[in-house]
């Protein structure tokens, strides 16, 4: 007789591109996040919480000319009803898709502009790879339907705000902003204006924007014929003569010593384009509005070499970035790096309205804001537990149970072990597992006295390491208290651990 196939058992592995995140990691980042809303409520930015789940459509996904439209969302199809075939559902790629889609249904309830900050997680269906994962938090605020610039310039201040709030000193950061309009000016006077030069001007955004990977020589390669790479491929350029492309280079080299000398230098590439000037009057304003407020060049620079998300923003673009060093996986130094970003987009809500809305609004990377943080040494490395109440008599669990109903009415985080008592041993072990700083022990003898034991956690593992057996003596880390005493001596010991 055959013996019956056992049922396979599903293998316990987090999916491909994903991550789990335990107690401490989603304290720090809680505690973070609680920061940031702080200083966006601060400023007069209302929370809103959106859906999850948006349609294809609304997310700007959507591909008619393929069976399954997924590429970058993870998407489904609902079932039909009737003749009608279900709708395509996908998990948001991002807080902003979203909002346009709030603000579009909700519009005659909203105020005008519209201020919110959203903070939740997102999920891109893309190749996973080291520090890239398919779902992370994102932490956004927009104004919608503000046109004048002193929202983005309200936006540039509001971040080196946050970036303080959670810990990053003036002088480790630095908001750099661009325009769109600006490089538009100088496409147009380089000659690249007009629908018959839209290949070209596609060739040259996307080379900029790789300024920060292939370096000035590269960009310069892929503004004329072309650059080929280590491998031998080729990318074929975008064919500008040697004045374009001198044009080109020159606004992203713009950078002067004060930011009164680059708007200059950009006021001179731009000569005779009317969008041009209109961009470098729009970031004097924004320095001006800035200074004003007392966010000077310290905290808020003007620098061209702004490029990423050129292609998508309509205006201002601004870029949060770390300015101190970190050692890489190799030890070399290498700056951090960037940790927010973000700009104008007047033409996301007009996808639903056909009307075009103006918009601005920064969206700040929690993940590498963490990191950001506990490179410079301001993560605790690990958050303190709960105190543990052990059961030396199982038949006195009430007792337990009061003792550390007491505990926590006095705003002491605490817990009854809740495992097999049997092994005191294994009690011990699990509040060292648990980062316990105090562990309270009560017998039936110390009830009897009226008193229980205090085992000072911290201070163990302290003598432990450093100290000898008279010091031992001298400083004793379980000694006993009267009952009455507890939450003093509890409070006593996290007070100075803390």
């Amino acid at each position: 007789m055959a013996k019956p196939k056992k049922t396979p058992r599903p293998k316990a592995q987090t999916p491909k591109g994903f991550r789990d995140y335990f107690g401490t990691e989603v304290t720090h980042r809680a505690e973070m996040l609680n920061k940031i809303a702080a200083v966006y409520h601060r400023y007069g930015f209302d929370a809103l919480e959106s859906s999850g789940v948006e349609t294809v459509e609304a997310l700007g996904k959507f591909l008619p000319d393929v069976d399954r439209p997924n590429e970058g969302v993870f998407a489904w199809q609902e079932d039909a009803e009737g003749d009608k075939p279900g709708d395509w559902l996908a998990l948001r790629y991002d807080l902003t898709a979203p909002l346009a889609r709030v603000y579009s249904q909700h519009r005659n309830d909203l105020p005008m502009p519209y201020r919110r900050y959203a903070m939740g997680p997102v999920w891109r269906n893309e190749k996973p790879g080291p520090g890239r994962f398919r779902q992370f938090y994102q932490c956004d605020a927009d104004t919608v339907g503000a046109p004048s610039v002193a929202a983005d310039a309200e936006i540039c201040a509001m971040m080196a705000d946050c970036l303080e709030e959670v810990g990053i000193a003036r002088g480790d950061y630095v908001v750099r902003v661009n325009n769109r309009k600006v490089l538009n000016g100088v496409l147009e006077v380089a000659g690249l204006s007009g629908d018959d030069k839209e290949a070209e001007r596609g060739i040259v955004l996307r080379a900029i924007d790789k300024l920060d990977r292939l370096g000035p020589e590269g960009v310069r390669a892929l503004l004329g014929e072309g650059r080929k790479d280590d491998s031998g491929d080729f990318t074929k350029g975008a064919g500008l003569g040697e004045a374009q492309a001198e044009v080109v280079m020159g606004f992203m080299q713009a950078k002067r010593e004060t930011g009164a000398e680059t708007v200059a230098r950009l006021r001179d590439l731009v000569a005779g384009s009317e969008v041009g000037v209109q961009g470098v009057d729009e970031l004097q304003l924004i320095s001006d509005l800035l200074a004003a407020g007392g966010y000077g060049p310290d905290r808020v620079e003007i620098d061209p070499s702004v490029v990423r998300g050129l292609g998508y923003y309509t205006g201002p673009v601004f870029e949060a970035e770390l300015t101190f060093e970190i050692k890489d996986e190799k030890g070399r130094a290498r700056n951090f790096g960037s940790v927010a970003g973000g700009g104008r987009y007047d033409d996301l809500v007009k996808r639903f309205t056909g009307q075009e809305v103006p918009a601005t609004g920064v969206s700040i990377g929690v993940d590498r804001l963490l990191a950001a943080l506990a490179a410079k040494g301001r993560l605790e490395a690990e958050a303190t537990g709960p105190v543990v109440v052990t059961v030396m008599d199982r038949d006195r669990m009430a007792d337990y149970q009061a003792m550390v109903a007491e505990l926590r009415q006095a705003g002491i985080r605490a817990e009854v072990y809740l495992g097999n008592p049997k092994n005191f041993g294994n009690q011990m072990k699990y509040a060292d597992k648990r980062q316990s700083p105090v562990v309270v022990i009560e017998g039936g003898d110390e009830k009897d006295r009226g008193v229980v034991q205090i085992k000072d956690m911290v201070l163990g593992a302290q003598l432990a390491q450093e100290a000898s057996h008279d010091e031992w003596k001298e400083r004793p880390n379980q000694y006993e208290v009267p009952r009455a005493d507890l939450i003093k001596a509890v409070r006593d010991i996290l007070d100075r651990t803390s």
